[in-house]
């Protein structure tokens, strides 16, 4: 009969471990230090780009790969490695414009929609829907259309277009969080609806905002570099990763494939990275950690 107790003490006195799960797996922890490494790059172009963006060796068009060039140049003789560093400054520039924009619309409209309701949440939807209809794209060019070229108008065209989708979601969220016991006890104890809703609601909803807005970055990258080389979107002579595959279309026709080849490379390294992370957020979050 003394065993019992023991088993039980011993039992009780086990320390419990609790496996933590990793926010990002070791595929998505190499694809957010990638991402980390195209951000620095970016910022600090000026100083570790080796050449001038904009300077032209035309005794240098087209040269391979080499110590003085190591991704060889383009069919103007520029440095190819210093036109991705600063092309990685308008090409992610504006896609960042484009998500934190539409983040910010978005979930004031979403909230405004799913905590008012009624007609307020009525005609919301409706200007939503209506939204939904025009592809990003096709607003762009109707931007481009009317302000002209440039980042200005598609980044503009985007941002509007991109606020249908995170304010639709955080509207589904936050119906859902008014209707949990934590909304109605604040109630009860006498706080201000809006107070409510904007300490304790909205930041509820933000995580799983923000895990979609990561993915819309990657969906904006790729559309305002197919308006850069389509040529709608950044002008020459300005580093651009979209224009820079425009420009070596030429070197391309007669077999120089590098100028193309790199800027793609880069483009899609990039989207397919910020892809990897907003997928693996929106399963942990969406999961709520479990």
């Amino acid at each position: 009969m003394s065993t019992a107790p023991l088993t039980g003490t011993r039992a009780l006195t086990v320390p419990v471990k609790l496996k933590r799960r990793r926010l990002l797996t070791p595929v998505g922890q190499v694809s957010l230090g990638f991402v980390a490494l195209v951000v620095v790059a970016a910022a600090l172009a000026p100083l570790i780009a080796p050449y001038d963006p904009d300077h032209v060796d035309l005794q240098n068009v087209l040269a391979g790969p080499s110590a003085a060039h190591w991704f060889g140049t383009d069919s103007l003789g520029r440095d190819l490695l210093t036109r991705l560093l600063f092309g990685a400054r308008t090409s992610l520039i504006g896609p960042l414009i484009v998500v934190v924009g539409s983040t910010v619309l978005g979930l004031v409209l979403g909230l405004v929609a799913a905590w008012r309701g009624g007609w307020i949440d009525a005609v919301l939807s409706r200007v939503f829907d209506f939204l939904f209809s025009f592809p990003a794209m096709l607003l762009a060019i109707l931007a481009v259309a009317l302000f002209g070229k440039g980042l200005f108008a598609p980044v503009l065209a985007m941002t509007i277009a991109y606020v249908p989708y995170v304010a639709r979601l955080a509207r589904g969220l936050i119906v859902a969080e008014r209707a949990r016991p934590y909304v109605q006890a604040y109630r009860v104890l006498g706080f201000r609806s809006s107070w409510i809703a904007f300490t304790r609601v909205l930041p509820n909803v933000v995580p799983t905002v923000g895990a979609q807005s990561t993915l819309n970055f990657g969906y904006v990258l790729a559309d305002l570099a197919a308006l850069s080389f389509i040529g709608l979107g950044v002008q020459a002579p300005t580093a651009d990763w979209g224009s820079m595959i425009n420009e070596s279309r030429g070197a391309l026709m007669s077999g120089d494939l590098l100028p193309t080849f790199v800027p793609a490379l880069v483009v899609v390294l990039v989207v397919v990275a910020i892809n990897v992370i907003g997928e693996e957020l929106s399963d942990r979050i969406g999961g709520n950690f479990s």
